[in-house]
């Protein structure tokens, strides 16, 4: 079961931190194409948002990898599930349920996963 939850975290990991990063570090024009939700909101708010998901992105790996405070991964990983609730509802008001709200759903779960294993089954 361990093994199994190292890979959902390096994965939904390695997902937020490209994400995040776009996010943080590209400007919204750039974004546009890659992810049109973007012309929605500010870029403060897109800069905020890529900041939480590298934020959360590491929480996933380095507190469980490091043995301290390991509280801080599943934490992390509730953090990145709301995260997805909001996403899924933006594409969900643009109409965008494929593949975009289908991609959140399926980040959602894995972050549950971490939830749930790591708070309840793995300790």
């Amino acid at each position: 079961m361990n093994t199994f939850l190292w890979v959902i975290q390096g994965i939904l990991a390695a997902v937020f931190m490209m994400t995040g990063a776009m996010k943080l570090f590209q400007n919204k024009e750039a974004l546009v194409d890659k992810m049109g939700f973007v012309e929605d909101f500010s870029e403060g708010q897109i800069s905020g948002i890529g900041l939480l998901e590298i934020m959360g992105s590491m929480g996933l790996i380095l507190p469980r990898a490091i043995g301290v405070l390991v509280w801080l991964t599943p934490t992390a990983a509730i953090g990145l599930a709301l995260t997805m609730v909001g996403a899924f509802l933006t594409h969900l008001r643009r109409n965008e349920l494929v593949p975009m709200g289908i991609m959140n759903i399926v980040l959602f779960l894995m972050a549950v996963v971490i939830v749930i294993g790591r708070f309840f089954l793995s300790l």
